[in-house]
C-alpha cells in the first residue's frame, strides 16, 4: 500500500511551484497555526516561535517541524523561491495592511484589511493567506525571516497550491480586497495573462456593484476551495453579513479581540454568528489560550463540514474596509479545527462550552 504522505505528494504536478509541509516535499495545502507566547513553558513557548501544523495526510495537528522562525519549516521553505537570486523569473505580490517597515508603503488604512501572498511560475503557484503583521520580509531582503511584532500572539497561516490558470480569478478577488501590494514583480506573460493583478498592483479596486465576490477555486491535487472577498462599500461585517448565509450554516468565529467595536455574536438572522473566547488543542497538555493572546482570523460550522481561514476581524471598522476568507469543506480540516472552539460568546453574552456531539 503507498503511505498517505505518497499519495497525496503523487496529486501535486511534478515541477510546479507548490507549497512545501513540514516533510519538507510538496503538498497541496497547509495550515500553520502559530501559537501565542505561552507563559510557564519552555523558552520556545515563552518566546511565541512554537507552531501546529496540519496538511491533508497528516492525521490532524502535529507540533511544528522546529521553529516558526526556521527556514526549514512548511512556512519558510515555501517562501524560500521568493529570497533565490533568480527570483526575478517568478511573479509575486506580497500585501498586507501592516507592511513591513523597510517597504515605504503608504498608509494602508482606506486598504483592505487583508495580508497574503501569491507565488507562482509559469507552472502554478500557491496564494498564503495569513493573519501575520510585518510578513513577509521583501524580495529584496533575500532571506527567510519572523517578525518579532508577530510572537506574542498566536497566528494563521494557510497555503494552498494552485495550478497557472486560478491566478485570474485571484486576481479578480483581489480587486475587491483591496489589499497595500508593498512588493511584487509582474512582467511578460504575467502581466498578459493576469491583468487584474496589474490592476491591483496600480492600486485599482471594483468601483461599481455588486461588492462582494465569491468564486470557486480548485487546488493543484483539485480540492475545491471557495473565496469570499468584499470591498469597503459593502459596508457590512463579512461573517454575520454574507458568510453564514452564503454557506448556509452557523459560524464559530475567532478572531483578534483587542480592537475597537468588537461586534457581539449575531442571532438576528436564521444563521448564528458566534464570537470564539477560548481555543484550545486536543490532546494532554494541548495549548489553550483566549481570543485576547491569539491575532489568528478563522471561523468553523459547529456541525461542519464548513472551514475558513481569512484575514478579517469582527468589528465596526472593519464593516467598512475590504477583505475576505477562503473557506473548504475538506473533512480533515474541519476535523481538525472544530474542536479547537473551547468557549464561545452567545447571543444573551454568557459564555458558553461547545457541544461535543455534532455529527458530520
Amino acid at each position: 500500500m503507498i503511505p498517505l504522505l505518497l499519495a497525496a505528494l503523487l496529486c501535486v504536478p511534478a515541477g510546479a511551484l507548490t507549497c512545501y509541509g513540514d516533510s519538507g516535499q510538496p503538498v497541496d495545502w497547509f495550515v500553520v497555526y502559530k501559537l501565542p507566547a505561552l507563559r510557564g513553558s519552555g523558552e520556545a513557548a515563552q518566546r511565541g516561535l512554537q507552531y501546529k501544523y496540519l496538511d491533508e495526510s497528516s492525521g490532524g495537528w502535529r507540533d511544528g517541524r522546529g521553529l516558526i522562525d526556521s527556514p526549514e519549516g512548511a512556512v519558510g521553505r515555501s517562501l524560500q523561491p521568493l529570497y533565490r537570486s533568480n527570483s526575478s523569473q517568478l511573479a509575486f505580490l506580497l500585501y498586507n495592511d501592516q507592511p513591513p517597515q523597510a517597504s515605504k508603503a503608504h498608509n494602508s488604512s482606506k486598504r483592505g484589511h487583508t495580508k497574503g501572498v501569491l507565488l507562482l511560475d509559469h507552472d502554478g503557484g500557491f496564494w498564503l493567506v495569513h493573519s501575520v503583521p510585518d510578513f513577509p520580509p521583501l524580495a529584496s531582503s533575500a532571506a527567510y525571516r519572523w517578525p518579532h511584532s508577530a510572537c506574542t500572539y498566536g497566528q494563521t497561516l494557510l497555503c494552498v497550491s494552485f495550478p497557472f490558470t486560478q491566478f485570474s480569478k485571484i486576481g479578480k478577488q483581489l480587486t475587491y480586497t483591496y489589499p497595500q501590494v508593498y512588493d511584487h514583480h509582474l512582467e511578460g506573460i504575467f502581466a498578459q495573462e493576469f491583468p487584474d493583478l496589474e490592476n491591483v498592483i496600480q492600486g485599482y479596486h471594483v468601483s461599481q456593484e455588486p461588492w462582494n465576490s465569491s468564486v470557486t477555486l480548485t487546488s493543484q491535487a483539485g480540492a475545491v476551495f471557495q473565496s469570499f472577498a468584499k470591498f469597503s462599500k459593502f459596508g457590512d461585517d463579512l461573517y454575520s453579513g454574507w458568510l453564514a448565509a452564503a454557506l448556509g450554516t452557523n459560524l464559530q468565529v475567532q478572531f483578534w479581540h483587542k480592537t475597537v467595536g468588537v461586534l457581539p455574536s449575531n442571532c438576528s438572522d436564521i444563521w448564528q454568528v458566534l464570537n470564539v473566547n477560548q481555543i484550545a488543542f486536543p490532546g494532554p497538555g494541548g495549548p489553550s489560550f483566549n481570543s485576547t493572546e491569539d491575532h489568528s482570523k478563522w471561523c468553523v460550522s459547529p456541525q461542519g463540514p464548513w472551514t475558513c481561514v481569512g484575514d478579517m476581524n469582527r468589528n465596526q471598522g472593519e464593516e467598512q474596509r475590504g477583505g475576505g476568507t477562503l473557506c473548504a469543506q475538506l473533512p480533515a480540516l474541519w476535523k481538525a479545527f472544530q474542536p479547537l472552539v473551547k468557549n464561545y460568546q452567545p447571543c444573551n453574552g454568557m459564555a458558553r462550552k461547545p457541544s461535543r456531539h455534532y455529527k458530520i
